[in-house]
C-alpha cells in the first residue's frame, strides 16, 4: 500500500498543471495553465447546466425518481467509453514504461496505479455530471439530507466498475494482438472492430425493440431505467441507495468496486510485463534483402515518417483514422440501401423533397473524415525529438507541408470516395457531383490547415503520455470543438438554402468559402511555423 502511494503522487506530481504553475518560471507555460484552466471551468459548468436542465425536464414531466438511475446510466457509459480509449495508453505501450519497471514494484503495482492515475484525472468529469443531477433530483424530490451524502460518496464509486471493465476489455485486446508479429496493427483492428460495433449496437438495439417480445419495454423513460438496472447493475444499486436508501445496495456498490479491482489487477499483473515487451518491441522479417535505396523529396520523406509515426501508434491511428473507416462504411451502406431510405430513417420519414439533402452530402462526409486531423496533433508528438527537427539543415515550413501533405494522402481519397458512393446513390447529376468531391478536398485542405495552426499553436512537447496531445491537449480541444459545431450549423443551413438555390451555385459559393479559409489557416500555419 506504501509503495502504491508513493507511486501514485510521483505520477501524479509529474502531471501536474498546479505543480507546473507554482515552480515554473515561464511566464508563456504559466500563462497556458490559466488558460487550460479556464476552458476547463467552461467545459465543467456546460455539463453541469446540461445536467441540471435534464433533472428539470425530468422533474417537469413527473420523472424525477429516475434521475439517480439515468445518472448513474450516463456516468457508467462514459467512464466505459473514456477508459476503453485511453487503456492503450494509460496501462500499456506508455513512454515511461521501462523507468518504471526498473523501480522496485511489483507489476500488478505498476499496472493499479496507472488505472488510479487514469480515474483520478478523469474524476472530474463524472463528479460535475453527478453533482450537478444531484442538485437538479434535490430540487424536486426534496430527499432527507443522509441522501445527498450517499450520492456524494457514491459518485466517486459509480465509475470504478465501467472503468475496470473497459480496462479489462483493454487488456483481453493487448493479450491477444501480443501473440502477433504485427502486434500493434492486430491491436488497432480489434478496437476498430469494438468500436464499429459500438457505433451500430444502437441500430441493433433498435431492431430489436421492434419486436413483439420486447415492445412493452420502452413505454417511459422510468421503465427503460429500470431496465438498464436488471442489466447492470450497478445501477440498480445506486438508484436503491438513493431512492430506498438500502444499506445492502451502498455495500454492494462498493464491495463488487473493491473486489472486482482487485481481481482485474491480478489478473493484469500476471503478463503485464510481456504485453508491454510485445507492444514495444518490433519485428524484423528473416527475408529482408538491401536493395536500392529510393530517392524522396523532402516533403515526401517527411510525409513518410508521418505515417510511419501513425502507424506505430494504437491509439494514435485508432483515433486518427476511426472517423475515415466510419465514412467509408457510411458510403457503402448508403449505396447498397439507398440514400433517401438513409434520409428518411434520420428524419423519422419526414415529408419532404429529399434531393434538397444532396448539397449536405460534402459536409456529412466531412463530419466523419474531419473529426480528426493528423495535423493537430503530429506537432507535439515529436515531444522531446522536436530538437532532432530543428537541428536539421530544413526549413521549418518544409517540416509542416511535409505534415500537411501526409493529412492530405489519407483524408482526400476517402473523402472522394465516400462522396462518390453517396452521390451515386442520391442519382446527383454528374456536374453536381463533381462540384461535390472538389467541395471536399477544400475542406479536407481546411481540415489539414487549421489542424496545422491549432497544432503548432497549442504545441505540448513536454507530454508523458501521447493519450494528453491525442485526445486530451488543447491543440486537438480548440481543433474539434470549432470545427465540429460550425459543420453542423453549415449542414443545416445547406439543407435550407438548397429548398431556395440551385445547388450547383450553392456548391460553388461554399468551394470558395472553404478555399478561402483554408489559404488563410494555409497562411497562419507557415507563418507560426517560422516562429517555432
Amino acid at each position: 500500500m506504501k509503495d502504491s502511494i508513493i507511486l501514485l503522487k510521483t505520477l501524479l506530481l509529474s502531471t501536474s498543471q498546479h505543480n507546473i504553475y507554482r515552480h515554473s518560471t515561464d511566464k508563456k507555460r504559466r500563462r497556458k495553465v490559466i488558460a487550460s484552466y479556464i476552458g476547463l471551468f467552461c467545459l465543467y459548468a456546460m455539463i453541469v447546466g446540461y445536467s441540471i436542465a435534464m433533472c428539470i425536464g425530468y422533474g417537469e414531466f413527473g420523472l424525477i425518481d429516475s434521475t439517480p438511475a439515468m445518472c448513474a446510466i450516463v456516468i457508467s457509459a462514459l467512464a466505459f467509453i473514456f477508459t476503453f480509449f485511453k487503456t492503450n495508453g494509460y496501462l500499456f505501450n506508455f513512454k515511461e514504461y521501462d523507468m518504471l519497471m526498473s523501480l522496485p514494484f511489483e507489476s500488478r503495482t505498476v499496472a493499479a496505479c496507472k488505472f488510479t492515475y487514469m480515474y483520478i484525472k478523469s474524476l472530474p468529469w463524472y463528479l460535475s455530471i453527478a453533482l450537478a443531477m444531484m442538485i437538479g433530483y434535490g430540487i424536486y424530490a426534496h430527499p432527507p439530507v443522509i441522501v445527498y451524502l450517499i450520492w456524494i460518496v457514491l459518485s466517486f464509486l459509480l465509475p470504478v466498475i465501467p472503468m475496470l471493465l473497459a480496462a479489462f476489455l483493454g487488456f483481453l485486446i493487448a493479450r491477444i494482438s501480443a501473440g502477433f508479429r504485427k502486434t500493434n496493427l492486430i491491436q488497432t483492428v480489434l478496437t476498430m472492430v469494438f468500436i464499429i460495433f459500438c457505433f451500430s449496437l444502437r441500430f441493433i438495439i433498435e431492431a430489436l425493440f421492434r419486436e413483439d417480445k420486447v415492445e412493452d419495454t420502452l413505454q417511459s423513460i422510468s421503465a427503460a431505467t429500470e431496465n438498464a438496472g436488471r442489466i447492470y447493475l450497478p445501477v440498480k444499486w445506486f438508484a436503491g441507495a438513493i431512492t430506498g436508501p438500502r444499506v445492502s445496495d451502498i455495500l454492494l456498490l462498493a464491495g463488487v468496486s473493491i473486489l472486482l479491482f482487485a481481481i482485474v489487477f491480478r489478473i493484469v499483473g500476471g503478463s503485464y510485463r510481456s504485453i508491454n515487451s510485445a507492444l514495444k518491441s518490433h519485428a524484423a522479417s528473416k527475408k529482408y534483402r538491401m536493395t536500392g535505396q529510393k530517392k524522396r523529396s523532402v516533403i515526401n520523406a517527411i510525409t513518410f515518417k508521418e505515417f510511419k509515426r501513425l502507424t506505430g501508434s494504437t491509439t494514435y491511428m485508432t483515433n486518427g483514422a476511426i472517423g475515415l473507416v466510419l465514412a467509408s462504411l457510411l458510403a457503402v451502406v448508403t449505396l447498397f440501401i439507398g440514400f433517401d431510405k438513409i434520409v428518411a430513417s434520420v428524419t423519422q420519414n419526414a415529408p419532404f423533397d429529399y434531393s434538397v439533402v444532396e448539397p449536405a452530402i460534402p459536409f456529412i462526409v466531412y463530419f466523419f473524415v474531419g473529426m480528426m486531423a493528423s495535423t493537430a496533433c503530429s506537432p507535439s508528438l515529436e515531444g522531446k525529438n522536436y530538437w532532432i527537427l530543428q537541428s536539421l539543415p530544413i526549413e521549418k515550413t518544409t517540416i509542416y507541408k511535409g505534415k500537411m501533405l501526409f493529412n492530405m494522402y489519407m483524408t482526400v481519397p476517402f473523402m472522394v470516395f465516400a462522396i462518390l458512393c453517396m452521390s451515386i446513390s442520391a442519382h446527383v447529376p454528374v456536374s453536381e457531383m463533381i462540384l461535390y468531391m472538389i467541395l471536399g478536398v477544400a475542406l479536407c485542405a481546411f481540415s489539414t490547415t487549421w489542424g496545422c495552426v491549432c497544432g503548432i499553436k497549442h504545441m505540448k512537447l513536454d507530454w508523458e503520455n501521447e493519450i494528453e496531445v491525442i485526445k486530451q491537449g488543447t491543440n486537438v480541444a480548440i481543433y474539434m470543438f470549432p470545427n465540429m459545431i460550425a459543420v453542423m450549423g453549415l449542414t443545416v443551413l445547406v439543407v435550407f438554402l438548397g429548398m431556395r438555390m440551385n445547388h450547383l451555385l450553392l456548391t460553388a459559393i461554399m468551394i470558395l468559402i472553404a478555399a478561402l479559409l483554408a489559404a488563410i489557416c494555409y497562411v497562419r500555419a507557415l507563418a507560426l511555423a517560422k516562429r517555432t
